[in-house]
């Protein structure tokens, strides 16, 4: 089922009562969970982090609006963060089976809604903006409820996307977008004397300035102390230890030092998990080395399908078409160890009971070793990628890098071959299924054996792409991989073409 994020931002942060009852008509929609409920007094606002169904998105987020306009009056609101609303702004972010475009819809719907009941104008940014003008929170925010309450009256370009060219009297506008996921991260300065620092360390950071351009600062005096509140809109581009080094750096300049940090609202594991391992140089992390992955994995049954396919069309190399040949051929094997399953027990098919569950076995062990070989290819795949970055000052080092990505390189060659191996395995026993299992089910063999086939085409152009770029001193070892891989093709063919075969005499005519 396909679940998104929404973070609403609201404009208290100090009255429990209001917090609890804007809280409350989230959790109380059904289809909505609430995560986290994180507030500053200082800045005066309470960010609520729910995920959702697609169905329910949309009326959690309207239900805590409908509290905050009723709760909240921005003609009395102070505090150190910008805003233009009571519901200054609310995110819709993708999770598994959800696109940026179900979020974009969205973000629309409730726009609308929020217009036509609610009484509150909106303006659609990020993903969902309408004009490139509004893709950018602080445009839309420019002036604060204050300056955009007189701006819209008069100024065309701040109309609002949904409603009248009026803010709400008292719970002013609000920013809805999709996007996608952003840490709220601030660092801390030491005591308020140091706030001329930290509006010059933010000017330095933030991306509009010319710093790092997945990054938003200001500088911000909260509670006696001086901060950097930053809203990182791409972890995978800036991470999290590279925006830590780089207030260090710019603070460092002026004689000053980071106290410490915080997160606000819920953050992404692996931005922790990589921050940490770039602080003590752990190469070749992956998270496939924690514990507690091996643990979810045992409790949930492993990746959900729908799980796998996002992490596959996700925008970073890793897994990739290695990872996928795996995963076909362990379906293939999952099909061989069905109709093997369909087999036992019939009396038709007496004869070969014991050969069946030879061969269920079989199937499973198969689909097992091919289900490892999902991870393993995407970690040999970070193993080439940590060699590139080794250095190559002198030689010493060129020389050193040199063999370091020639034997990440056959690694990277040898996973691929041995899925290769594997998938030949399934489609052997698939074909024996095809010709030897239950009839009823030879359709089912054939797509096994051809889904083993495709697994050794994909598992053997990565082999060959891996051993392409091998230096002279691993030609011989790369030339030997590459021809392995081409006579498991032949196998992997021969045995899909018995597999259609005996799918075929199933189909013929009496």
């Amino acid at each position: 089922m396909p679940f998104v994020e929404c973070v609403p931002n609201f404009s208290e942060g100090r009255d429990p009562v209001v917090i609890a009852a804007i809280r409350d008509a989230i959790a109380s929609t059904s289809g909505a969970h609430v995560l986290d409920v994180s507030s500053d007094p200082s800045h005066h606002r309470t960010v609520i982090t729910f995920v959702a169904t697609l169905e329910a998105a949309v009326p959690a987020a309207l239900a805590a609006k409908r509290e905050a306009r009723d709760r909240i009056d921005l003609t009395r609101h102070q505090g150190e963060h910008p805003r233009i609303g009571a519901t200054d702004v609310v995110p819709f972010i993708p999770l598994d089976g959800a696109t940026m475009d179900d979020c974009v819809a969205l973000a629309r719907e409730l726009g609308e809604r929020a217009s036509r009941e609610l009484g509150i104008p909106v303006y659609l940014y990020e993903r969902a903006a309408t004009t490139p003008t509004r893709e950018n929170l602080a445009d839309v925010r420019r002036g604060e409820f204050e300056g955009l309450r007189d701006d819209v009256r008069t100024n065309p370009a701040r109309r609002p996307d949904f409603g009248e060219a009026q803010l709400h009297h008292t719970a002013g506008a609000t920013a809805i977008g999709a996007r996608p996921f952003l840490v709220a991260y601030n660092i801390y300065l030491g005591d308020r004397s140091n706030l001329p620092v930290a509006k010059e360390v933010a000017k330095a950071i933030r991306g509009s300035s010319g710093g790092l351009r997945y990054v938003k600062g200001l500088g911000l005096e909260v509670d006696g102390q001086a901060q950097v509140s930053m809203n990182l809109v791409d972890t995978e581009k800036t991470p999290l230890h590279r925006v830590f080094d780089f207030v260090k750096t710019e603070a460092a300049a002026y004689g000053v030092a980071p106290t410490w940090s915080e997160i606000v609202g819920l953050v992404p594991e692996r931005v922790i998990l990589d921050a940490g391992a770039r602080h003590i140089q752990l190469r070749g992390f992956h998270t496939g080395m924690l514990l507690e992955t091996k643990v979810r994995e045992v409790m949930n049954g492993g990746e959900t399908v729908d799980g796998f396919m996002s992490s596959v069309a996700g925008p970073t190399p890793t897994p990739g078409g290695g990872s996928v040949a795996a995963h076909a051929g362990a379906l293939g094997a999952a099909l061989a160890q069905m109709v093997a399953g369909l087999t036992i027990g019939k009396k038709t098919y007496a004869a070969v009971e014991e050969e069946m569950k030879q061969l269920a076995l079989q199937a499973s062990s198969l689909r097992r070793a091919l289900h490892s070989l999902v991870a393993r290819d995407a970690q040999s795949y970070e193993a080439v990628r940590s060699a590139y970055q080794l250095p190559k000052e002198s030689d010493d080092q060129r020389a050193a890098r040199a063999a370091a990505i020639r034997d990440a390189l056959i690694g990277a060659a040898e996973v691929p071959l041995e899925t290769a191996r594997t998938a030949v395995e399934v489609a052997a026993l698939a074909a024996t299924l095809a010709e030897r299992g239950n009839r009823n089910a030879v359709s089912d063999a054939c797509v096994g054996a051809l889904l083993a086939e495709a697994a050794c085409k994909g598992a053997a152009l990565n082999v060959r792409i891996n051993v392409a770029s091998l230096d002279e001193a691993g030609a011989e070892r790369g030339a030997a991989l590459a021809s392995e891989a081409r006579k498991l093709l032949d196998a992997a063919a021969m045995h899909a073409r018995i597999a259609e075969a005996a799918a075929e005499r199933a189909m013929a005519p009496a």
